[in-house]
């Protein structure tokens, strides 16, 4: 979710009694330290911070483990020095993975959550394998809670996973259409009319992360690609506003202008879930319904 998963969203899904994530690549420590001071001032429930293993601060690391509660990593092989770092600070050290064998590497590297994640998901996709079979796999060979992502967007859902063995389940592109986020209302609108037929699994979106396979809506890519070389808008970050240039990874917020169709509209097969924009609590009591607790 990048730069959608913001500190509003986070917290909102947090104090509704899930676990908020922040998306904190890219953000220098200073900033995400500022940032977590903050989010304690605000509220005493917990928050995850998110980290791209290809964008590694390990100093944000650090930040990340003295101020929040859970740090995840994602998008590498497991390293049991950075899961050590987060431990160090008290914090909880979450892996998500793609495969059968990066789940046993997280459990041996330390880490005491790791999240499944099947080729549905939106964004950025590790794996090759269905959520179907990889989780069953994942809970067979270790003995770390495991929490399942990708696909996941309604209440029937989420029972059917739990049944098959998760501890918990990830959402993603519920959220991005929540009152909360920072998604541009354009891309919102094409959630909104979306079904999971109408996602694809690509490369296009590579300018600043190459072969990285991500999900995204097909019209974004259509867009994309019916569009000349070169940047085709602009991305307000913080006070600066940088050029998006074509097949950009970056993901339109509400500081995006330009041609925002033809940027990366990330989505899950769980998109057909979005059907209107609502809170952030709305979402978790209504997902929550099928935990069995």
């Amino acid at each position: 979710m990048g730069p959608v998963a913001v500190a509003q969203l986070a917290m909102a899904v947090s104090d509704a009694g899930a676990l908020g994530s922040i998306g904190a690549a890219a953000i220098s420590p200073a900033v995400l330290g500022a940032m977590l001071d903050d989010i304690a001032r605000r509220t005493s429930a917990p928050i995850c911070v998110n980290f791209l293993m290809p964008f590694l601060d390990r100093e944000a690391v650090e930040v990340a483990a003295r101020g929040a509660r859970v740090v995840e990593f994602f998008y590498g092989s497991p390293n049991a020095d950075l899961v050590d770092l987060v431990h160090a600070w008290g914090a909880i050290a979450s892996w998500q993975i793609g495969s059968f064998g990066e789940a046993r590497a997280a459990a041996d590297a330390g880490a005491d959550v790791v999240i499944a994640q099947g080729v549905e998901a939106g964004g950025h996709v590790r794996g090759t394998a269905s959520l179907r079979e990889l989780l069953p796999a994942v809970r067979a060979a270790i003995d770390v809670p495991v929490v399942a992502a990708g696909g996941i967007g309604s209440v029937e859902d989420v029972r059917s996973i739990m049944a098959a063995g998760a501890d918990g389940v990830r959402i993603g592109t519920r959220f991005v259409a929540s009152m909360e986020s920072s998604a541009h209302p354009d891309y919102v609108d094409a959630l909104l009319r979306a079904s999971a037929h109408d996602t694809v699994l690509t490369k296009r979106f590579g300018f600043e992360w190459p072969n990285a396979p991500h999900r995204v809506l097909r019209s974004s890519v259509e867009h994309a690609e019916a569009s000349p070389d070169g940047p085709i808008g602009q991305m307000l970050i913080g006070q600066v506003s940088v050029p998006v240039m074509r097949f950009s990874s970056m993901l339109p917020t509400r500081g995006a202008s330009g041609n925002i169709a033809a940027m990366a509209h990330y989505a899950g097969m769980s998109v057909g879930e979005v059907t209107s924009v609502t809170t952030a609590a709305a979402i978790v009591a209504e997902l929550a319904g099928g935990l069995s607790l």
